[in-house]
């Protein structure tokens, strides 16, 4: 074992949930470097001090937290971590619960307690640093969060309760940040909020994602901007505009849905019908022809009725996404659905995510052949085995498709850089091609 004048002032970061807590993550840390703290993510060297950064949104993700802490818990108890300490969502919402069943964490810390976490550890919260992050994506890309919370009176829905209303950060903050991350070689924002399509109404009274979007392309070494996490109800149709126009805003929209019935989407308190939806999605793609869109899915939610999910299968069937992920309902506390009845079995809620998958996996398959043939500009993010794998502007990491080129003795590939791959074949979830 080593001893602890090896690992003084060395803290592991560790992630869970969604990419907006990866951000916070990587704000974190550049406080606590600024502090002096040798910081890492997800390091597997022995640190003086841990810090969970959870994720409380569903069942399964709420385990996945627990089990982590769990696990650096008896890290500490068998001398190889010194302090632990909690924060994130399963921390803002489930405090006095877990300080009550896992006592051994040092300190628990809601999201928006960063100052507080970083007095506990006798460091200081440094305002001119505010936008400043040390990234655990790859150099080339990077998330960039606009807004915090949520206003959205959707009845599954937790986040309210753990990241608050819906905050908008002030476009100048946005821009001098981004401005910063191209300095340090991002070439991809991935743009992140609970809603992306409020931005802006809180602090300039209107929908500002479109002007956002317009000077966020204007920077200098910037190639792609991505969007992540619309709203479909009151969607700001002059987004599309700038998208159409500018050739750094990637023809991508990540739009959750829910579901495709419009009984559940009421029930759901989505603000918008089956018939509405596919209008949108009609526009959408008449105003943006080529854009590949991504949605989210939630089979079993209490009422779903043999129909309704057959309804939702013939959406599906129909809008032919280019991306989709599907969730079974999770019956959680204090949201707005919890006073129903969570009347779908477990297994029926499996079946009917399995069978979405299954008909959206053929969907891609027939959407990847029809690729087959063409040229794209493809970001490469990494080298895996046998290939380069990068990505197109229809493609968002870690959840969408890949192109795999194969490696050679005499291909090289810079990671982050683009090249035009021409695809010579195609399955489900891959393209594979040539360099052009």
């Amino acid at each position: 074992m080593k001893t602890k004048s090896t690992r003084k002032n060395k803290v592991n970061v560790v992630t869970l949930g969604c990419s907006k807590n990866t951000f916070d993550s990587e704000i974190m840390m550049a406080q606590l470097k600024a502090n002096s703290f040798d910081v890492g993510h997800e390091r597997n060297e022995e640190s003086e001090i841990v810090i969970i950064n959870t994720c409380g949104f569903i069942d399964n993700a709420k385990q996945e937290s627990i089990d982590t802490i769990l696990q650096y818990v008896n890290a500490k108890q068998q001398g190889l971590v010194d302090k632990v300490y909690v924060t994130g969502c399963l921390s803002e919402r489930y405090r006095s619960d877990l300080e009550q069943e896992i006592p051994e964490v040092d300190a628990y810390f809601g999201t928006r307690e960063l100052p507080r976490l970083l007095k506990t550890l006798k460091a200081d919260y440094k305002y001119e640093l505010v936008g400043e992050r040390l990234l655990t994506t790859p150099n080339h890309y990077a998330y960039f969060k606009i807004a915090e919370g949520c206003d959205r009176p959707c009845s599954f829905c937790a986040i309210p309760l753990m990241r608050g209303q819906h905050v908008s950060t002030p476009m100048d903050q946005l821009l001098k940040n981004a401005t910063q991350l191209a300095k340090q070689g991002v070439k991809e924002l991935l743009l992140i909020a609970q809603d992306l399509t409020y931005y802006g109404l809180d602090i300039y009274k209107k929908r500002n994602l479109a002007e956002l979007l317009d000077k966020l392309s204007d920077i200098e070494g910037i190639e792609w901007i991505r969007l992540h996490y619309a709203f479909p109800a009151g969607f700001p149709m002059d987004v599309l505009d700038v998208m159409r126009e500018r050739s750094n805003v990637c023809n991508y929209l990540d739009i959750p849905l829910q579901h495709g019935s419009t009984a559940m989407l009421k029930a759901m308190r989505r603000g918008i019908t089956r018939e509405k939806t596919e209008e949108l999605i009609d526009a959408i793609r008449q105003k943006v022809p080529g854009i590949a869109l991504r949605t989210t899915l939630i089979a079993g939610f209490p009422g779903e009725t043999a129909q309704d999910f057959e309804e939702m299968m013939g959406f599906v069937e129909r809008s032919r996404f280019d991306r989709l992920g599907i969730f079974t309902y999770s019956h959680e506390d204090n949201t707005h659905a919890f006073s129903m009845t969570d009347d779908v079995p477990d297994a029926i809620k499996q079946q009917r995510a399995d069978a979405v998958m299954e008909l959206q996996s053929g969907i891609s398959y027939e959407l990847n052949q029809a690729k087959v043939g063409n040229t794209y500009k493809t970001l490469f993010d990494r080298v895996e085995g046998d290939y380069f794998i990068g990505r197109t502007e229809f493609d968002s990491p870690e959840v969408d498709n890949e192109v795999r080129v194969k490696r050679t003795p005499s291909l090289y590939v810079p990671i982050g850089a683009f090249s035009q791959v021409k695809i010579t074949s195609a399955d489900h979830y891959d393209l594979y091609g040539d360099i052009f």
